[in-house]
């Protein structure tokens, strides 16, 4: 209200009312104010940001705050995948709002009311204000526009005055972000030195000759890897395996499908339908009380090509005749004609053999020609035109017997059209049609019409029943009684082999799904914490229904944050460490040996290759024909021309690289465009970097899987 009340003083005029939505005012993401309450219970704590607790009522205000900012913009209710980012976003701006005004105390940074002002009606709008208030037709910014709204805000919608008043508690923690990442993006520094040694490095080639011996060129199971070697290279690069906390699980599903009872009683409903349905006065309204709600009535005039292809088998149509029950994809169908007429756009069905030559030549061409020719013949002759498409067809109707299902005039190549659309009758074409894709062998399977037909359709679902869904619920129920642990859970799942265990590994804390199992999040809070206590290795949990199926899990393996354990990477770990036992047998084999490129190939033997590279740059770390070799690109460019290096590690394989020549390009250098573009290379880092490390140094702790 305080910006409200400066902007009505300093402005000394009233204007109208003007009908503007501030849904567009509504920022997401990562700033929101909020009172956090220090001194709540143990049970009431959502997590922790800089020492300071976060409690439950203070989470669910914010969240509440951000689902409604959704609803405003979206105009829809958030689904349960949707409450997920919205729970995050949620969180993020409370650890933004404690974590960094900590940091913007610390610098005394402040926002006056003057700038609030300046950003509303002054020099320096804020840029989503400048976009609710610019003119489409012109443009332009209005500043008046913006002081008539909020002298009129009393007289809008309560919804619009919510909007606002959200709207401006974020201008001031805007603005203070803002201050904070710019004294940090415009310390950013290039110097002369520095630009010029990366214009350097842009602009100096190398071209070398080398010898490879690949890692693959020794077996794996030649070498063996120890759990000791694997956690001694663990120890020597964790900082490169650092991991959020994560739950392993297993888990097996019982589905709960229809069953034979279930579409039988859904066919006798479709059946009864049927009868009522051929004498219905008011087909919409019959759909409508009949048909599942998925299924609503479409009163449009459809072509062949838009029909079910149950109805195209049956055309011409007949109006007031009722069509099917047709069963496909688990649905039941009626179909009733209830209108047609003629159409704007003619469609047709037809079926070709497509005979492509193999080159662009007049030779390739008249071979296809006879190739096609001799096919019509036989076709004519009396030959299977289905039969001939599956054998000689050159394209994806080879398996369909060349036919191509109706298509409206415009989808085909003018040629190929002309041929089809103007044939009165169905048949055989007596010519070839040659098209840019070769030449074609055509059948028309039905001859052009413009007709379409208006088809009312009453359509349901074969979904399992209550009884079917109990039955399924008592299986699942029956399991978790036999399995109390890991060992009886895996003993119970093999006892039954209609049951298919399976795995998840590394779930994170915030994951919405399992594997493919989507809408999980409950699944995955258990994982973590089961009535308000964390879970433990052998915890079965209780039966969850998730989409059409029963879930039933077992807590396998429990990863703290910190450095992965050697367990939970093991074959990236042991494919690393093989590749250094191979490196130490390639390099023992090379030690010693001297002479030229190719005698070093001849004194190692199989798997030596030597090879040749062009234009390497020195700031680019590859090398061509190899791939990402950063320490043999280091040793290349301190080399001298004809000087060999020492066998390098790399990551392909063992390397000896020999320098054939250095190019330096001696084009102008343009210091002070360098340097710009190099500021603007770290800057645009920066956004992220700032919120990453203010986020590690506020030690966050996030509880909130004991509640969502």
């Amino acid at each position: 209200m305080a910006l409200i009340n400066t902007i009505r003083e300093k402005s000394g005029w009233a204007v109208g009312t003007v009908a503007i939505g501030m849904l567009l005012f509504i920022v997401g993401g990562d700033l929101i104010g909020g009172k956090n309450r220090l001194f709540g219970g143990p049970d009431t704590v959502v997590g922790e940001v800089a020492g300071e607790k976060v409690e439950y009522d203070e989470y669910q205000r914010v969240l509440e705050e951000t689902k409604q900012a959704f609803i405003s913009q979206n105009q829809r209710q958030p689904d349960e995948n949707t409450m997920g980012y919205l729970r995050d976003q949620a969180w993020n701006k409370i650890l933004y709002r404690i974590a960094f005004q900590k940091e913007f105390d610390k610098l005394g940074l402040k926002v006056s009311d003057d700038e609030l002002t300046d950003m509303v009606q002054g020099k320096n709008i804020h840029p989503s204000i400048r976009q609710a208030f610019t003119d489409p037709k012109t443009g332009q910014f209005d500043r008046n526009r913006v002081i008539e709204y909020l002298k009129n805000l009393d007289k809008l919608p309560p919804q619009a005055q919510e909007a606002w008043y959200a709207f401006e508690a974020n201008l001031g923690p805007d603005r203070l972000g803002t201050k904070y990442n710019n004294l940090i993006k415009l310390s950013t520094y290039v110097t002369t030195a520095e630009a010029k040694r990366f214009a350097e490095d842009i602009n100096t080639r190398a071209n070398i000759r080398y010898l490879l011996v690949p890692y693959f060129s020794i077996s794996d199971s030649a070498v063996k890897v120890s759990n000791e070697q694997l956690q001694a290279y663990l120890d020597k690069h964790k900082d490169q395996y650092k991991v959020e906390e994560g739950r392993n699980i297993e888990y097996v599903t019982i589905p709960v499908s229809a069953s034979v009872e279930d579409s039988t009683a859904v066919q006798t409903t479709v059946n009864q339908l049927a009868q009522q349905f051929a004498s219905a006065p008011n087909d919409s309204l019959f759909v409508k009380l009949n048909s599942d709600p998925e299924f609503p009535y479409n009163g449009g005039y459809l072509s062949p090509t838009d029909l079910p292809e149950k109805l195209r088998q049956n055309l011409p149509l007949t109006i007031g005749k009722v069509y099917g029950p047709y069963a496909e994809n688990g649905t039941y169908s009626l179909f009733k004609v209830t209108g047609q007429k003629a159409g704007t756009q003619p469609a047709a069905r037809a079926s070709h053999i497509l005979i492509k030559p193999t080159a662009e030549t007049p030779e390739a061409k008249a071979a296809a020609k006879a190739k096609a020719q001799d096919i019509l013949n036989k076709i004519k002759g009396g030959a299977d035109f289905a039969a001939m498409a599956r054998q000689f067809g050159s394209d994806g109707t080879t398996a369909t017997g060349g036919d191509l299902g109706w298509f409206t005039q415009g989808r085909m190549v003018p040629e190929f059209e002309k041929a089809v659309f103007g044939a009165t009758s169905a048949g055989l074409l007596p010519n070839l049609v040659e098209t840019s894709f070769g030449y074609h062998i055509l059948k028309v399977t039905a001859p052009k019409t413009t007709q379409t037909y208006q088809v009312a359709a009453v359509q349901k679902s074969i979904a399992p029943s209550d009884n079917t869904r109990e039955t399924a619920y008592a299986k699942a129920q029956e399991l978790k009684g036999k399995a109390t642990d890991l060992e009886s859970f895996r003993a119970a799942v093999a006892a039954d082999k209609t049951l298919q265990k399976q795995e998840a590994k590394g779930l994170d804390k915030g994951a919405l799904a399992v594997n493919t199992l989507q809408g999980a999040r409950e699944l995955v809070r258990w994982s973590y914490y089961n009535n308000g206590k964390k879970t433990e290795v052998g915890d079965v949990s209780d039966v969850f229904e998730i989409g059409d199926q029963y879930v039933l899990a077992v807590v396998t393996g429990i990863r703290e944050k910190g450095t992965a354990d050697v367990a939970s990477i093991k074959p990236e770990l042991t494919a690393l460490v093989r590749n250094e036992e191979k490196a130490k047998q390639i390099m023992a084999k090379l030690q010693g040996k001297t002479g030229t490129l190719e005698q070093l190939q001849a004194a190692y033997g199989n798997g030596a290759q030597v090879n040749q590279a062009q234009n390497i740059a020195m700031g680019a770390g590859m090398i061509p024909g190899i791939g990402n070799e950063p320490l043999a690109v280091g040793k290349i460019f301190g080399l001298k021309p004809g000087q060999k290096s020492a066998p390098i590690q790399g990551e392909q394989g063992v390397l000896v690289v020999q320098l054939e020549n250095i190019n330096k390009e001696q084009a102008s250098i343009d210091v002070a465009a360098i340097k710009r573009q190099l500021v603007q290379q770290r800057s645009s880092r920066l956004d992220g970097a700032i919120y990453e490390a203010v986020k590690k140094d506020a030690k966050v702790e996030d509880n909130r899987p004991r509640f969502f």
